[in-house]
C-alpha cells in the first residue's frame, strides 16, 4: 500500500488549521499530516499539534517555498500532497487530487477551484503565470497559481528545491512538465480566503507578480544553460 503524506505550510492560521487538519484526516488514504509553522505570531503550532499533525516550526518567517522544502524533507509518503492551511472543511476535497496519482493515471494533479464570480484584482499575476508556463512547456493551464497539489515521490525529487516566495507553483508546474511528467488539473469544491480590492490586497498581488516574474527569469537562465528554453 502506497503511503500518502499531506504537507501544510502555515502562517498565522490558528483560526482554521484544526478544521483543515481534521478534514484531511477524514480522507481514508492519508497516513500522515505535517504542518510547517512559518514562524507564526499566533497559536498555529499548538493548535495544529493538538489536532494530530506533526508540527515543525521555522525559527523565522521564510516564505512558502522554504516551508514546503522543510515539510517534504520530513514526509514519508510515496505520494505527497501540498495544501494551504486555510481550506477548512473543504480540504477533504483533496481526495480528488490523491486518487488519480495513487491509481497511476497521472504524476501530478492540480486543484482547479470553482469560479467565485468576483475578481479581487485585474488578473495580471495569473496571466503572467499562464504565459510563462505556456512559453516553457506549451501547456495551456487554467489554475497556474493553485497551491493544492498531489504528486509522486519521483516528481518531488525532480523538482526540488521549491522556488522562493510566490513563485512556487509556477516553477513546480514548469519543472515537472519539462521533465516529462503527466499533469492534470482537477475541478474541486475547495475554497479559502481571498484577498480583496484594498491596499493590502494590491500589495499582496504586487509581491506575487514580482515573485512569479523573478521565478520565470531564473527558469529561463536555468533552462538556457541546458539548451531547453521554450516549449
Amino acid at each position: 500500500m502506497r503511503r500518502v503524506t499531506v504537507v501544510i505550510p502555515a502562517y498565522n492560521e490558528a483560526a482554521r488549521i484544526a478544521t483543515t487538519i481534521g478534514a484531511v484526516y477524514s480522507i481514508p488514504e492519508v497516513n500522515e499530516v505535517i504542518v510547517v509553522d512559518d514562524a507564526s505570531r499566533d497559536e498555529t503550532a499548538r493548535v495544529a499539534s493538538n489536532a494530530g499533525a506533526k508540527v515543525v516550526r521555522l525559527p523565522r518567517n521564510s516564505g512558502k517555498g522554504a516551508a514546503l522544502n522543510k515539510g517534504v524533507a520530513l514526509a514519508s509518503g510515496d505520494v505527497v500532497v501540498l495544501l494551504d492551511g486555510d481550506l477548512g472543511e473543504s480540504a477533504r476535497e483533496a481526495r480528488a487530487l490523491i486518487l488519480p496519482v495513487l491509481e497511476g493515471e497521472v504524476d501530478m494533479t492540480v486543484a482547479r477551484f470553482p469560479e467565485t464570480g468576483r475578481k479581487a484584482g485585474f488578473g495580471l499575476v495569473k496571466g503572467l503565470a499562464r504565459a510563462g508556463i505556456r512559453y516553457f512547456t506549451g501547456l495551456e493551464v487554467t489554475a497556474p497559481l493553485s497551491g493544492q497539489r498531489a504528486l509522486t515521490r519521483e516528481v518531488l525529487k525532480a523538482v526540488l528545491p521549491f522556488a522562493r516566495g510566490y513563485g512556487v507553483e509556477v516553477a513546480l508546474t514548469i519543472r515537472a512538465a519539462k521533465r516529462g511528467f503527466r499533469l492534470k488539473e482537477i475541478p474541486v469544491a475547495m475554497h479559502h480566503r481571498e484577498t480583496g480590492k484594498d491596499l493590502r490586497g494590491f500589495l499582496h498581488r504586487g509581491r506575487q507578480f514580482r515573485d512569479v516574474l523573478l521565478t520565470l527569469g531564473r527558469l529561463f537562465f536555468e533552462f538556457k544553460q541546458l539548451g531547453r528554453v521554450g516549449g
